[in-house]
């Protein structure tokens, strides 16, 4: 799977979140300054392009919708941050945001819990 840019991965959170959307509902969804109605088109053409994104015709228009979900596009970028920055050990990697994040033994058990009521 590729890896998205930081334009590309803001427009695919939010057409997971909203399913399927044209282009200026995207750009509704966005913070301000809004984007240009091209750049938006742009990318999702280049994620269609990178197939992470398909269409359907709606009048005159396009509506766009996901055609990766966003749990094995989250797996695989995990994936890559654990074999690229630990050795490829998710025990490097939890110990590193574990440290990095302050946690205390209290954080640590309700995690624990939470992991074993799955």
């Amino acid at each position: 799977m590729k890896q998205l840019t930081k334009a590309e991965e803001e427009v695919m959170q939010l057409l997971w979140q909203l399913e399927e959307a044209n282009v200026a509902t995207i750009i509704e969804q966005m913070p301000e300054p809004k984007p240009a109605y091209n750049t938006i088109s742009t990318i999702v053409r280049i994620l269609e392009n990178k197939a992470f994104v398909s269409h359907r015709k709606k009048g005159k228009g396009y509506i766009y919708f996901p055609l990766v979900m966003k749990e094995d596009y989250s797996d695989q970028s995990l994936k890559k941050l654990m074999n690229n920055y630990f050795n490829g050990s998710f025990r490097n990697m939890v110990s590193f945001f574990v440290k990095k994040n302050d946690m205390d033994i209290k954080d640590l058990e309700k995690i624990l819990n939470e992991l074993d009521e799955d």
